[in-house]
């Protein structure tokens, strides 16, 4: 189920990563001097623009919250061991999908095939015509995926698979428990519950949202970039070690828009609005409530911790002080 958690619009924002053993080209790294301090400047001009782990208090509530990279990756257990005594600390623990959730909706995909795949009308092959689905064909085939499968996927889930690089994906990074699954596996072990920020069938709703046009679109979008699925995969995961959540973002967001064509602005600020800052303030205002005292662990994507929309600072503007806490696993 980690695809789920996919937050770039489609293909860009923190795919999984399988291991170290995928090495690749830092993007960030290989631009040139200006337009790397342009987009540091970006990043580092929002609120709380680094930093992995975070303390929010406010009254007897204390909040700490960690961001995750939803896949593993070649520190995972280690950043689940300098996380266990937080999680042995806490009086609850909040993840995006609840272990109990999480199987619940196991359940039901398997039960209701069309959350994911389309089960009536034209396919991807009628849809997307014979270069393009060719093409698709291609791309997915390189990720491990059949084409009797390939041609069930709906718009938008095809483009969440174009997003997991090549060698990641045959790698096992859809198999391997990234750390979400670990921190909630633990929680479990010491007799924690974990509970959803959210909703299970949130994101497969909001995915529903968009329209068909856009969906094939952005498979189109892909198909049509020339750059490296496995590079972009290297890049934001150095990038995620290194702690530099905003600067994730704001890549994300300056190669969306360089590949988008005219529409790529107002379709960025879209998938933006609808999978990243609607998401941040209803966990905000969950986690300001009343229904969330004492000492409460809360682990989420990265990409929701920084920014003037982002978690964090929707906290400091609900009263509560933001400390970063240092995290060198």
């Amino acid at each position: 189920m980690k695809l789920i958690h996919c937050l770039l619009p489609c293909l860009l924002l923190l795919p999984g990563i399988a291991a170290a053993r995928c090495d690749g080209t830092d993007l960030i790294d290989a631009m040139s001097a200006p337009d790397r301090t342009a987009l540091e400047s970006a990043a580092n001009g929002t609120p709380f623009p680094e930093g992995l782990l975070w303390q929010a208090e406010r009254g007897d509530t204390r909040l700490t919250l960690f961001g995750t990279y939803h896949f593993e990756h070649a520190r995972t257990q280690a950043h689940l061991a300098a996380l266990a005594p937080l999680i042995a600390a806490a009086d609850r623990v909040y993840l995006e999908m609840s272990k109990a959730d999480e199987t619940r909706l196991e359940r039901q995909l398997a039960s209701d095939p069309s959350m994911m795949f389309i089960t009536e009308g034209p396919t991807l092959p009628d849809l997307l015509g014979e270069e393009d689905w060719q093409a698709l064909v291609d791309e997915l085939s390189r990720r491990g995926f059949p084409s009797l499968l390939i041609a069930k996927f709906k718009p938008i889930w095809a483009s969440m698979m174009l997003g997991i690089g090549p060698c990641e994906a045959r790698s096992g990074g859809m198999q391997a428990p990234g750390i979400d699954t670990l921190i909630g596996d633990h929680a479990t072990q010491l007799g924690h519950e974990t509970r959803s920020l959210e909703d299970a069938a949130t994101i497969l709703t909001l995915l529903d949202g968009f329209p068909q046009a856009e969906q094939l679109d952005a498979i189109r979008l892909f198909l049509n970039w020339d750059g490296d699925p496995d590079d972009v995969a290297y890049t934001l995961r150095e990038r995620y070690l290194a702690q530099e959540t905003a600067l994730i973002w704001e890549y994300s967001r300056l190669i969306s828009l360089e590949g988008g064509g005219p529409e790529a602005a107002a379709s960025f600020d879209r998938f933006e609005q609808v999978l990243l800052t609607d998401r941040n303030i209803a966990w905000a205002e969950l986690l300001a409530s009343d229904a969330v005292r004492g000492n409460v662990l809360i682990a989420a994507g990265a990409a929701h911790l920084p920014g003037e929309s982002g978690v964090l600072n929707l906290l400091a503007q609900r009263g509560f002080a933001i400390t970063r806490l240092p995290f060198q696993p």
